[in-house]
This record gives structure tokens, sequence and C-alpha cells, in this order.
């Protein structure tokens, strides 16, 4: 059976709406609304209604604009079901986010395809960050941790690579010792550099099939290396990605800018609230973003606290640190 959008039957009680939304084929319908209708369960938390499923119906009572925006929730993420997509907790929060914001974009949520999986926007800042690597060769990402930054720049550069819209990638952060000392790490310069760039690993694994990365890796067609192995190079046909740029100076910040050739995207992410310098050492990002603001060809986009995507628990961290400075 051809699955299709619910079937939705409203009436109104007192001050609260009764939505009665159908839907077609109950297999779908499970994977919809996850394992003990667990999705059904944040639908409630986000947006204060109630939501219960009842055969191949999902019942929805509260007031009209969160049982409005429930409904359209639930029918978006039964569409993606019904094309074998999988959906979980993230799709059903960014997807809220998306709708509820006044100022989203008019054509809904970005994404990217990878061979692996295809990752959707889950705040409207993602979609504009999304459509910012496609079109522009230049992107700045900044914002807090858990937005998703580093995440979304390595699954977009797999997503190049893959339809050879470059050859290879380059991932690279500076090797910023937060607090603790690298010459006491074992292994050579690489070695004590591999930690650091852990979270760019793990991005790598997460869109791309693993004997893929390692194949790759072995051919030097992924690359990861601390920002100072990038001095003396031109960087072409490639997808190059900077993490942690916040831990930049000036200089290292135009060496790496400088460093971009013909047909590469690079795209420079960072938290100017997690700088790990020297004191005195002004960082390079944020002055980057300032000198280079209105060139041609280049975006900066800026994430907030309500961006964070990594769990509730993340986002009241940071909002509690910046309201203790």
């Amino acid at each position: 059976m051809t699955a299709t959008k619910g079937h939705a039957l409203a009436e109104q009680r007192g001050t609260d709406k009764r939505v009665v939304v159908q839907f077609e084929d109950n297999r779908h319908l499970t994977r919809l609304l996850g394992e003990y209708d667990s999705h059904l369960a944040l639908i409630e938390d986000r947006l204060g209604i109630g939501a219960h499923a009842h055969g191949n119906s999902v019942i929805l009572t509260g007031p009209e604009a969160p049982v409005h925006l429930a409904r359209k929730v639930l029918e978006q993420n039964y569409a993606r079901v019904a094309k074998g997509e999988t959906v979980g907790p993230g799709d059903f929060d960014g997807l809220i986010r998306h709708i509820r914001q006044e100022n989203a974009p008019s054509d809904g949520q970005a994404q990217i395809a990878t061979r692996r999986r295809v990752i959707k926007a889950r705040t409207p800042a993602q979609s504009q960050y999304i459509r910012a690597l496609e079109k522009i060769d230049l992107v700045f990402g900044i914002g807090p941790a858990g937005t998703g930054k580093t995440y979304l720049a390595v699954a977009y550069a797999a997503h190049c690579l893959e339809r050879g819209v470059v050859e290879r990638i380059i991932l690279s952060r500076p090797a910023v010792e937060a607090g603790e000392r690298l010459g006491f790490l074992p292994g050579d310069l690489k070695e004590k550099v591999d930690p650091y760039l852990r979270p760019l690993y793990d991005a790598l694994y997460d869109v791309l099939p693993p004997e893929k990365v390692e194949r790759d890796m072995a051919a030097g067609i992924i690359e990861i290396a601390p920002l100072a192995f990038m001095r003396g190079r031109t960087l072409t046909n490639a997808a190059v990605i900077l993490d942690e740029a916040q831990n930049t100076t000036t200089m290292q910040m135009k060496m790496f800018l400088t460093r971009l050739g013909e047909g590469s995207k690079m795209f420079v992410n960072g938290d100017p609230s997690q700088i790990d310098l020297p004191p005195g050492v002004k960082s390079g990002l944020m002055e980057a973003v300032g000198v280079l603001d209105g060139v041609p060809g280049i975006e900066a986009i800026r994430f907030v606290n309500s961006d964070i995507v990594r769990r509730d628990l993340v986002q009241k961290i940071v909002e509690a640190y910046d309201k203790g400075k």
C-alpha cells in the first residue's frame, strides 16, 4: 500500500482542540512513533499537549496552535518513513524547531545526503548553515558547543566527495594544549595530536561507511592533519575544514585561509567562548570574520544557545555558564 499523509478529524472541546490523525499503514506508523511511543512522548514534552496512539490513529489534544504543529510534524515524518527513511528523536525535535520558528526559511529544513544517511537540519540556523555550505566557497560557523557545526561540515564534505564535486577531504584543528602538555604524550607529533582530532574521525565514521573511510585515508583522499601541517600548501579541488578555529592566532588563521586553491571549499568553525590560547593572545577567528565581512564569496553563520542540539542538558549547562560570567 502506498502511504500518504495522515487524515485528520478535528473537534473543539472547550479551549482545547482534539484532532485525530489517521494513517494508512500501521507498519510505517509503528516506526514513526518509536519504541514505546517515545516520539509521541517527545511531542507532548516539547509542545505541552496530549498525544497518544489508538489503532492506526494518533489523537492530539490541547491548544489549537501546538496541536496543529504536532499534526504537521507527524505527517511530514510519516512521509519520510514511507519512503524508507529512519526517523529518530532528533528528527522530531528539529522539525518542531523549524515549524515553530517564526523566521524559519520558507523552504523548510535543509538536508545533506550521504551514502550512509540523510542528515536533516535540526534548527533554522542549521538550515542556513547547510545552504551556505552549498552556495559559498568560504563559510564560517560560529557558536557554542553542541550546535552541529563540525558534524554538518564533515557531512557536507562527504557529500561533495561522493558526488565528485571535490577530489579529497582535508580536516584540521589547531593542536592547542587545553591545560594538558603535549610533550608528555607518547608518540610522534601526529600521534600526539590525534586525540584532539577525534571529533572529526567520529563525524566521518558516522556519515560514511567505515571501510570507505579507512580506504580513503590510506589513499590520502581523506587527510586529517594538525593546522601546523598546512603551511606552504595550496589546497585544490578539496573540501577543507578547520575545527576549533577559536584557538588559532591571527597569523595562523591568515595562513590557513590563504591555502584555499581552485575548485576548493573551506569551512571554518569555532566557539569564541572556549578559547584555550595563552593570556593576551588574540583569537584569529572573530578577527577574521570582522576583517572579511562583506567580501563576496564569504559568509559567516552564527549559532546561539537555542541552536544546541546535543541534548537539553548541554543547552542548560551552556546557559548556566553564560549567566555566571
